[in-house]
This record gives structure tokens, sequence and C-alpha cells, in this order.
């Protein structure tokens, strides 16, 4: 009976976490490609599940993103949120990354009740109580805020702001 009622939960938990939006974002980072030339390349690896992201990016003369490229290997809520990084990083400083992904993990465990202001991560409501899951979660914001920082001091341009 203990296997039957572990069956149940099991199912109950995917099929909240593995809505048909996240899906489709997943789907969606298929079409993601890599940077031939960034000024930085950081990939992250989520150590329970083995999921991999690997941010490129090249930033513009005050310090924000102009380009962006990417590389997913995750499951789907780690390739949901790279869609999701992806779709609004441009324009974005690496403070700005590293702020929201403070904010996306206080969300995710439970100390801020108050979804991230990046679009579309309250998706991500259902992998609150999941604390296995957040690290997939927050791989593309991982792998983007390093490659920014990167690229922030490899650029004379930009240090010289």
């Amino acid at each position: 009976m203990a296997k039957a009622a572990s069956i149940a939960y099991i199912g109950c938990m995917s099929e909240a976490l593995y809505n048909t939006r996240i899906l489709a974002l997943a789907a969606a980072s298929a079409g993601l490609e890599r940077l031939a030339a960034p000024q930085a390349s950081v990939m992250r690896v989520s150590p329970v599940c083995g999921s991999k992201v690997t941010a490129d990016i090249t930033l513009d003369a005050e310090g924000r993103v102009a380009a962006h490229g990417w590389q997913v290997r995750a499951c789907a809520l780690g390739q949901s949120a790279t869609t999701l990084v992806a779709d609004t990083i441009t324009g974005k400083t690496a403070s700005d990354l590293g702020i929201a992904r403070a904010a996306l993990a206080d969300w995710l465990a439970g100390t801020d009740d108050t979804p991230p202001d990046w679009p579309g991560l309250e998706i991500f409501a259902p992998a609150r109580p999941h604390r296995a899951r957040h690290g997939s979660i927050l791989l593309a914001f991982d792998a983007a805020h390093a490659a920014a920082v990167e690229a922030a001091i490899a650029s004379p341009a930009i240090n010289a702001h």
C-alpha cells in the first residue's frame, strides 16, 4: 500500500510541476542557439539532477546584455526557466541578473511570498515545496549572471564606465 501511495504522490507532483505551459516553454528552448563569439561563456550544472545550462553573453558599452546564446541539457523545469530568461535578458546588467536570481531563490525557498519581478516565473509556484527542483530552475540565471560578470570584467570599455 505504501508503494501505491508513493506512486500516487509522484503522479500528483508531476502533474503540478510539469503543466502544459512549462512543457511548451521547455520545447521552445530547443530553438535557442549558442553565440559564435561571446565575450563570456559559462556552464552551470545542477548537482542534484545533472541538468546543464551554458550561457553565452555579449555586453554593450554600458554593460547591458546585447546578445545571448544558450545550450540547454536539462529537465523540463531547467529548459523552461532558460526560455524565460532568454526571452527577457536583452538590456539587463549583471546586477539585474543577480538580483533576479536572488529573488527567484528566495521565492522558491519560501522566504519571500512575492514572485520575482521577471516575466513568467510565477509558473514555478508548484515547484516551491520541492527543494530538489530549485537548482534546475535557477541554472539559467546562475549561468547568465556569471557570464555577464565575466564579460564585464573582460571588457575594458565597460570597466571604464
